[in-house]
């Protein structure tokens, strides 16, 4: 199994429980789990590098373990416990310097974990209904978190207090009611101090903590449908983010209007990364499909089908595999073939009137016709 994994450039966790790694290059897919012990309680909700060279990948479950996988070895290696089922789902994983492990539930509480103790060093009240955690690329120390009337706020895990940066809420509307927040997602803007989120009232907000304003500096709306996920490429200046309805956009960060979307999905989004260096972005939902689009020409790369849905993607940082079309992970060639040969049938269909729409107009008309043959007989 090591030699699969260290194939593997693209890592996805599916709602049954299984790790599945991608290689692009090989066209295959491979999953990844202890099937004798497979179960709904262990199914994967955030993913994460545990050190730097990328050869420790960190998975949490719903039943509150974080698991540490090997890409080396192409097994899981260690068990940790770091959290109580009934506080909620893990909304967020990190890891700081020495090895030490951040994780969020949804219940608001983020603690921090030294490799060596089984109790947390850190432990923090980040609010009620946290819908995500994100660590800063650049201050590792640095978190942001938010959730359903649970506004933006960045802690600092140095001095974990109170928060260096708590957002307000909007302004009122033009009838004076007060406006609900409900952030989705966020990231840490590469270069600044702003950090940019998303809503679940399709909203896309940028905060910037250096300034004295703590509401947005910039308002923005995409379609009508709730957000989902969003990461930043790699170039700046644009985020990606997507929706429940299987919609993906660039949106520009300094004027908050559309500059294009990615087509092809069939599902609602649960998680998007943009690849470090390379100009592409992955996405995964409920469609069970992996999808690698370009960022330049929003042109689809590769597709995967594995079988199962999908709660979260992590990229490795190493150049993607040239080469395109799509990829079918094993097993799963003739599933995606049937349903090819499916949309052709359907595509090949003639179109058939609705026979209510012919009864109606057949209705209309008869009346008409007596009407004719009245007016003949009276004369």
């Amino acid at each position: 199994m090591g030699d699969r994994s260290q194939l593997c450039s693209v890592w996805l966790g599916s709602e049954t429980g299984i790790l599945k790694g991608v290689s692009l290059s090989r066209k295959q897919a491979f999953n990844f789990c202890n099937t004798s012990h497979l179960s709904r309680d262990q199914e994967v909700r955030a993913l994460c590098w545990g050190d730097p060279a990328e050869t420790e990948l960190l998975v949490g479950s719903v039943d509150g373990t974080v698991k540490t996988f090997s890409t080396e070895k192409g097994a899981f290696t260690e068990t940790r416990c770091c959290g109580d089922p009934a506080e909620g789902c893990f909304t967020g994983l990190a890891v700081l310097s020495g090895s030490a492990l951040v994780t969020c539930g949804e219940c608001g509480t983020l603690r921090v974990w030294k490799e060596d103790s089984s109790d947390p060093v850190i432990e923090l009240d980040a609010g009620k209904n946290v819908c995500r955690m994100r660590q800063s690329p650049v201050h590792q120390h640095k978190v942001a978190t938010g959730g359903k009337e649970n506004g933006l706020k960045i802690w600092d895990l140095e001095r974990p207090e109170e928060p260096v940066f708590t957002a307000k809420n909007l302004r009122d509307d033009w009838l004076d009611l007060r406006r609900p927040h409900w952030v989705r997602d966020m990231a840490f803007i590469p270069d600044s101090d702003k950090v940019v989120t998303c809503t679940g009232y399709h909203q896309v907000h940028v905060f910037d903590p250096s300034s004295p304003q703590k509401r947005p500096v910039l308002e923005a709306e995409y379609s009508e449908y709730p957000l989902t996920a969003l990461s930043l490429p790699a170039a700046g200046n644009t985020v990606v983010v997507g929706n429940t309805h299987g919609q993906i956009a660039l949106l520009d960060l300094r004027k908050g209007v559309v500059r294009g979307c990615l087509k092809g999905l069939a599902g609602g989004v649960r998680a998007l990364q943009c690849h470090p260096s390379q100009p592409v972005v992955a996405s995964c939902g409920l469609d069970r499909f992996l999808r690698i689009h370009s960022l330049e020409d929003r042109k689809l790369q590769h597709r995967v089908y594995l079988k199962s849905r999908l709660n979260c993607v992590l990229l490795a940082s190493r150049d993607l595999e040239d080469g395109g079309g799509d990829v079918q992970g094993e097993g799963a060639t003739q599933e995606v073939k049937e349903e090819e040969e499916e949309d052709e049938v359907w595509d090949s269909m003639e179109q058939v009137e609705d026979n209510r729409q012919k009864r109606k107009t057949a209705e209309e008309e008869e009346p008409q016709k007596k009407k004719g043959k009245r007016k003949k007989g009276q004369d």
